[in-house]
């Protein structure tokens, strides 16, 4: 019995040993081109056309001045970026969890109906209706304003969907009953009650929208032509003036300038994406 308990105990430590070596290598491989932008960013145009290096160079303060001689602005970039991704993943979130609260809480005769076309919405890529939009928004005059770029956010399909799973799990019906009887209205109740038990899902959804919004780059391509209002991707996209051509350097600056503030996002909040998913996905 000994022999075979010991057996077992080096099987599992071998398992286990097998599962920490694959995640770590796993692990590597995906940090492995962010880490590569960012020792571009300080490597000179000869030294990244001679071959992948994984060591930082001495190029950064020489990158960082030709980026910003020409029209690249960081600083107006990323508040432009900043206001729209804030604003926007507020809307989402705000309003998809309300949506959600009517579609758990209430029962109505098209609940069902009417969660069918929420999920049939996220079928259809913002590509294919980006014609009508651009137009819809010219008619509007919204072409070069933040707005188009912030009021879309309150439908959010995805969102939705997934306050929805995570409040059939989590919320008791009786609490909502409970909070009425006390003379509570609709919306006290959604703001003071629901909106703190669905925090986790708040903030996982809130970090996804937020660096949705921020990487978006096809929408405010179309619509933002004021240089004044580009956003950080559409900066680093329009990096092809003669003076970008060969300096790759600089270019690669620009992207990791882009990319910096969602490690932070992620290194600081990432325990709430665990906890959100985690939560969301259990049916008590």
């Amino acid at each position: 019995m000994a022999k075979i308990e010991r057996t077992a105990t080096v099987s599992r430590g071998i398992n286990k040993t097998i599962i920490y070596v694959v995640c770590i290598g796993l692990a590597l491989l995906s940090i492995l081109p962010f880490w590569v932008m960012f020792v571009n960013a300080t490597r000179s145009t000869a030294e990244i056309q001679s071959g992948l290096s994984l060591i930082p160079s001495t190029h950064l303060k020489t990158n960082w001045d030709v980026l910003t001689s020409k029209s690249f602005d960081p600083l107006i970039g990323f508040l432009n970026s900043f206001i729209i991704s804030a604003t926007s993943t507020v809307c989402a979130v705000y309003f998809s969890s309300l949506t959600a609260y009517g579609l758990v809480v209430y029962n109505w005769k098209w609940r069902q109906t009417f969660f069918t076309f929420i999920l049939c919405v996220m079928m259809i890529p913002a590509q294919a209706s980006a014609i009508g939009f651009y137009q819809f928004m010219y008619q509007l005059h919204w072409t070069n304003s933040f707005l188009p770029l912030i009021l879309p956010a309150i439908a959010a399909p995805a969102i939705v969907f997934f306050m929805r799973q995570y409040l059939l799990a989590t919320l008791s019906l009786e609490i909502v009953e409970a909070a009425r009887i006390d003379g509570s209205g609709e919306f006290a109740t959604f703001n003071k009650i629901i909106v703190p038990i669905m925090m986790p899902a708040v903030a996982t959804q809130a970090i996804f929208a937020f660096v949705a919004s921020w990487n978006n780059l096809f929408m405010p391509l179309i619509l933002l032509t004021d240089k004044s209002k580009y956003t950080l991707p559409v900066m680093v996209s329009l990096l092809r003036g003669d003076i970008y051509k060969t300096e790759f350097g600089s270019i690669y600056m620009g992207l990791a300038l882009t990319a910096l503030p969602l490690f932070v996002i992620y290194f600081l909040l990432s325990r709430y994406i665990i906890a959100g998913v985690a939560l969301g996905g259990v049916k008590e």
